[in-house]
């Protein structure tokens, strides 16, 4: 039998799990967990952290770029003193010290979705609070773990998770997301799988792999998110026909042409990213 599926008030959605409804670029989708349950417009309604022991595994493109596109209107919350967060990428984005969770646990429950970016430089006080406030833990759907490849990133990551499993978090609350990969996931990330063998803390899934792409670093450049990119309507194509426009001019044309195009392909496969990471059935 099918459940039907529930918006931010309550309500009843023409969706079934079970039933197709719109994802991005026109694919559909089926319903993932109960916990996670879907607005008017298809986008999910999830409180989501993105979290890690260590910076530089792109907690915070992984924030502008994965999620808040599919989490539409989801609140960003940028847990950080020190670091780069999705501000710098043009986003709307509140910042909170970990220090000031009880601040951050009265938005969430006032909140029907969100996105926490906890940033290195505060996830020691976030965590610290996390466990002091009694199953604070459970009003958050998942734990998102990126991973890079280096040793000392893996080894956070196994440190990480090997926290929040300790704190009383369920495994299957917990996923990893295994950023800038080369080529091979299994091969380049050794240790993640030794441990998820030893104990099953966590979701794995090789699916959920952003591969080593120059278009993260070109938007970090010029402060741009995906979405605002995919959303620009100029055609740079047509202008870079005007051979009496500027060297710099022309120049800026070409390379936003060229993102634009880098973008469609990497945005469909972060739709699929997203798909495996939340358990969403997509039809082609």
């Amino acid at each position: 039998s099918t459940r039907p599926l529930r918006d931010d008030k309550g309500r009843a959605l023409g969706v079934q799990t079970g039933q197709p409804t719109t994802f991005q670029n026109g694919a559909q989708l089926l319903a993932p967990r109960p916990q996670s349950t879907l607005n008017h417009s298809g986008s999910f309604i999830m409180k989501v952290v993105i979290i890690n022991y260590t910076g530089t595994v792109g907690k915070t493109t992984i924030a502008a770029n994965l999620l808040s596109p599919r989490m539409d209107g989801a609140p960003i919350y940028a847990i950080e003193s020190i670091n780069e967060t999705a501000e710098n990428l043009g986003m709307d984005v509140e910042k909170l010290r970990g220090n000031k969770f009880r601040e951050l646990f009265k938005r969430l429950m006032l909140e029907d979705q969100a996105i926490i970016d906890v940033g290195a430089s505060n996830v020691e006080d976030f965590m610290s609070n996390l466990e002091g406030f009694e199953e604070a833990h459970e009003e958050i759907d998942y734990y998102i773990v990126p991973v890079t490849s280096g040793t000392k990133e893996q080894k956070e990551t196994v440190s990480m998770i090997g926290s929040l499993a300790s704190m009383g978090v369920p495994s299957d609350k917990i996923r990893v997301v295994f950023n800038r990969v080369k080529r091979d996931v299994q091969a380049e990330f050794p240790i993640i799988t030794a441990y998820h063998e030893r104990a099953s803390a966590f979701r794995i899934n090789y699916q959920c792999a952003i591969f080593e792409s120059e278009l993260f670093d070109a938007l970090s450049i010029n402060r741009l998110s995906m979405k605002s990119l995919m959303e620009d309507e100029t055609d740079y194509k047509t202008l870079l026909k005007d051979k009496n426009a500027s060297v710099q001019d022309r120049n800026r044309w070409s390379d936003m042409y060229g993102l634009k195009l880098l973008c469609k392909g990497v945005n469909r496969k972060l739709d699929s990213v997203f798909a495996e990471l939340f358990d969403i059935e997509v039809i082609k």
